[in-house]
């Protein structure tokens, strides 16, 4: 398996790069508004339940911070995760509310699925089977839901999309 985690990635709208511990307070200070984690079955505003999330975060090398490119400020973080043979999933993410509605999001997962693409055939999304928000993003975007499941005691889906599916959304949205 070649994956490896970028140095950055970047668009017109955001710059990626690896998550950091001095990318705590900053992170947090997103993360601890309540309605971000409205819809999902873990919530992490809370300072501890953060920390945690932080934590494993920077023990997976493979956690991103999410920059708004014009203003070089932090507005998120997402994770690459279960990297297996030509397959890895994508998820833990999370934006600043002032990011939500689109074209942020869709930036990001484009980003992200381009740079994963390059090792792997297919990619997956574990989202908590309520997280309307999140599971009509990945729809925009060509993932198809593959199943549903329980993730520690609670619902999720699997959503999957292969390289060609993304090619496809990624033209007919230009």
């Amino acid at each position: 398996m070649n994956f490896a985690l970028p140095q950055s990635l970047s668009s017109n709208l955001l710059i990626l790069r690896p998550i950091i511990l001095n990318d705590f307070e900053e992170l947090y200070n997103i993360a601890s508004d309540p309605q971000i984690w409205d819809q999902h079955p873990f919530p992490r505003y809370e300072r501890s339940s953060f920390t945690e999330f932080f934590d494993q975060a920077i023990e997976s090398k493979v956690a991103l911070i999410v920059l708004d490119r014009k203003t070089n400020t932090i507005i998120g973080s997402s994770r690459y995760y279960d990297v297996q043979e030509n397959r890895l999933s994508i998820g833990y993410t999370f934006l600043a509310r002032s990011y939500w509605g689109g074209k942020f999001n869709r930036e990001l997962k484009t980003l992200m699925l381009e740079h994963a693409f390059r090792s792997v055939s297919e990619v997956f999304f574990d989202i908590g089977e309520s997280n309307f928000r999140s599971r009509r993003a990945i729809e925009k975007i060509g993932a198809k839901l593959v199943k549903f499941q329980m993730n520690k005691g609670k619902p999720y889906t699997l959503y999957a999309i292969n390289e060609d599916a993304f090619r496809v959304t990624l033209k007919e949205s230009r």
